[in-house]
């Protein structure tokens, strides 16, 4: 269950990177302002892109962005394969994933 969260979590996140690039040119190509002008850049793109939805909920732009949910990952996508433990991240994770159990066995 966790995995699938996660993997639907992903493929909002990638959808959203998208649509911000097609949107804002500024990030389509490496940067190369300071990190605080950086930071500035994405946050004023965001809220741009989050008032363009409000005021005009049917984005033709998004038809343009494929919705990820329906693709498949490249083969050259890395995945992690360790993670260095840490009990507070340990303990964090089994919580969330007891909690999306009962979430999901509460339906």
């Amino acid at each position: 269950m966790f995995n699938l969260k996660h993997a639907s979590a992903r493929n909002v996140i990638e959808r959203t990177f998208g649509l911000l690039k097609t949107r804002w040119g500024i990030l389509r190509s490496p940067s190369y302002y300071l990190i605080k002008a950086q930071n500035r850049i994405i946050m004023a793109c965001c809220l741009i892109h989050n008032f363009l939805r409000m005021e005009m909920p049917d984005d033709p732009l998004e038809l343009e962005i494929p919705d990820l949910s329906e693709t498949t990952m490249d083969a050259g996508t890395e995945f992690v394969s360790t993670i260095d433990t840490n009990p507070a991240r340990t303990a964090w994770r089994d919580e969330l994933a007891a909690n999306m159990y009962n979430e999901w066995m509460s339906r």
